[in-house]
């Protein structure tokens, strides 16, 4: 009988071990958690905002990569205000196991580079497990174009790694239901052709089939004219944007060149002048945090909206 009961305890405890195990895609790598992280840390200032909707503060022991390039606004400082900044840019393997981090929430060129000193194989022996943010992992491996869908994905993964599944469930569905009853009502006309300017004078870095500002331009009702650009933010040529002739130039404010900075200078550049979107003045600003992946995507689509088809 005691022999019954002690292989019953076995069983019921390696049951328990089992359904605390959770086990999530990440680009091209099945990671599993025996338990939810303790000590997380995020990279960049989109990827944290997933983080603190979730209300996952309390799981994290800091934050990098975002005063090097961005700042903070009063939103996300008042989320964050508890929590050190680790690196300004992008952290190197002793700063992350320095803070004694058990999860790394980055993405490829978001924290993480190919090749470089911080990927989930260098960190593996700190014990550090690595969720990569799904627009990134065009960087590794071959996906579809951007789509919303993406950032449901890494709400959603986030739930399930953290034990919070409901949690990110009622997000999600908030979201859905927000974006279909907007573009329910959305009146639009032909799809306008829209060029994403990210930074650059010499040669303008931009948004390509694989980066989300593609997926917000067309739930807005209008096409990243760059669209079969086989890459996710990188840089292409002038001449290629004025073949293109855009409709609409979305401007990406960040950094030290401010978005009425990068404006004046498309619209004295003679070389735009005969742009439409220059003739006509048609800009829109999106800030970084809203044109990559993120809780405030749903409002980028529409502010784009706004811009493309409001009076």
């Amino acid at each position: 009988m005691k022999t019954v009961l002690l292989a019953s305890a076995a069983v019921a405890c390696l049951a328990s071990v089992a359904a605390a195990e959770t086990t999530v895609q990440s680009c091209d790598r099945t990671v599993t958690f025996d338990a939810p992280p303790e000590r997380a840390i995020s990279n960049d200032v989109n990827l944290t905002e997933m983080m603190l909707v979730l209300g996952l503060a309390d799981r994290m022991v800091g934050y990098t990569g975002i005063s090097g390039w961005k700042t903070l606004d009063e939103e996300m400082r008042a989320g964050v205000e508890e929590l050190p900044e680790l690196s300004e840019k992008y952290p190197s393997k002793e700063v992350l196991a320095g803070a004694d981090a058990d999860f790394f929430f980055a993405g490829w060129n978001y924290g993480m580079r190919v090749g470089g000193e911080v990927t989930p194989e260098t960190l593996e022996p700190f014990g550090i497990q690595v969720y990569e943010l799904t627009e990134s992992c065009i960087h590794i491996m071959e996906k579809d174009k951007a789509s919303i869908e993406d950032m449901y994905a890494d709400l959603m993964n986030l739930g399930r790694i953290f034990d919070i599944e409901d949690r990110a469930t009622e997000l999600v569905d908030g979201y859905r239901a927000e974006l279909a009853a907007f573009s329910d009502g959305l009146e639009t006309g032909e799809p306008l052709r829209v060029f994403v300017y990210d930074s650059g004078e010499d040669a303008p870095f931009t948004a390509g089939r694989y980066a989300m500002p593609t997926a917000l331009i067309e739930a807005a009702g209008g096409v990243n004219i760059m669209d079969d650009f086989e890459k996710s933010w990188a840089t292409v040529t002038w001449e290629e944007v004025v073949e293109r002739n855009p409709e609409v130039i979305v401007i990406v404010n960040y950094g030290e060149v401010t978005a009425e900075q990068k404006r004046d200078f498309m619209m004295s550049n003679p070389a735009f002048a005969d742009l439409d979107a220059v003739k006509n003045d048609r800009f829109v600003t999106l800030e970084y945090v809203e044109a990559t992946p993120g809780p405030r995507n749903i409002n980028a689509i529409k502010t784009l909206a706004d811009a493309f088809w409001g009076e």
